[in-house]
């Protein structure tokens, strides 16, 4: 792997993706129309929430680099590998972050870049660092600094929280338990070598698949809020309905099976699940508000 590959890795690049699509999504909903008047504030918000997660990654890589060293799946990562030395990785780390803070503060605005700055510290620092070596419910706990992307987006177009920001925000964070226990499961041996609380490494996979069941119903009960409360239509319900119903499906035969692949197959379909189900929401969206469908009614036929 070479330097520029080292540093790239270094970002989490697809957890990076994940976190700016769901910010941007969180941009369009906070708006009834297209926003061509905006799309430079939303490029400026996205490089800044791109940078300051790429930094909080690579200080994540910086703090889990023994546990890493012992995991299977994350022995080839830079700091373990010998790719990269510490000081790299904290300088890189910091330029990331600075330069992500400092976008935000003068090309967005103040409240978008503390958010993402208590962000940052909560994953990098509070949840890695401590949280992560001292609860099995590490990422219930945690899980809150990972779920503000769409309220970053939000607060990047209108300079405010609002009730439907944190709706967004209420989804990710009760879909984080099922996603990362589901990984965790599958790769249970992995956290317990490291000594890494996981839920499955103290209570037992059985434990965490009844936990996973729990919180997939109560994500599901959750994601049917858009819609209760108006803030979208019956496309997104369909599609919330839908998918959570195969994610339902999904955890049953696991708990069913107790098979350690189908751990892996659910924890790949909850990240397609998050994706889609926020899709629906944008698609949803723009044929309640959106301009383009009234004008195909008012204008006349010619």
């Amino acid at each position: 792997m070479n330097r520029i590959k080292q540093y790239f890795a270094l970002t989490k690049p697809g957890v990076v993706i994940l976190i700016l699509f769901t910010a941007f999504v969180g941009m369009l909903l906070s708006m009834r129309n297209f926003p061509e008047s905006e799309w430079v504030v939303i490029l400026w918000g996205l490089l800044g929430i791109a940078l300051s997660a790429g930094g909080a990654a690579a200080i994540n890589h910086w703090a889990d680099q023994k546990a890493d060293k012992i995991m299977l799946r994350t022995q080839h990562r830079p700091l373990p590998s010998g790719g990269l030395k510490t000081v790299n990785v904290l300088t890189f780390a910091a330029i990331l972050s600075i330069s992500g803070t400092f976008i935000l503060v003068y090309f967005v605005n103040v409240l978008t870049a503390v958010l993402t700055f208590l962000s940052l510290v909560g994953y990098a620092f509070v949840y890695t660092m401590f949280l992560k070596r001292v609860t099995p419910q590490n990422i219930v706990i945690g899980g809150l600094a990972g779920a503000t992307p769409p309220v970053l987006g939000w607060t990047t177009v209108t300079g405010q929280v609002t009730p439907d920001a944190l709706l967004l925000l209420a989804i990710i964070y009760v879909w984080t338990p099922p996603h990362f226990w589901a990984l965790a499961i599958f790769r249970k041996e992995d956290y317990k070598n490291a000594h890494i609380p996981m839920l499955p490494v103290t209570h037992g996979v059985a434990f965490t698949e009844l936990h996973i069941i729990f919180y997939t119903i109560l994500l599901f009960i959750v994601t049917l809020f858009p819609f209760m409360t108006g803030m979208s239509g019956l496309v997104y319900l369909a599609g919330a309905i839908i998918l959570g119903g195969k994610f339902l499906w999904m955890t049953f035969q696991l708990k069913k099976t107790q098979s350690p692949l189908l751990a892996w197959q659910t924890f790949k379909y909850s990240i397609w699940y998050l994706m889609l189900l926020f899709a629906f929401l944008l698609v949803d969206h723009y044929m309640l508000w959106g301009d383009i469908m009234p004008r195909l009614f008012q204008e006349p036929v010619m």
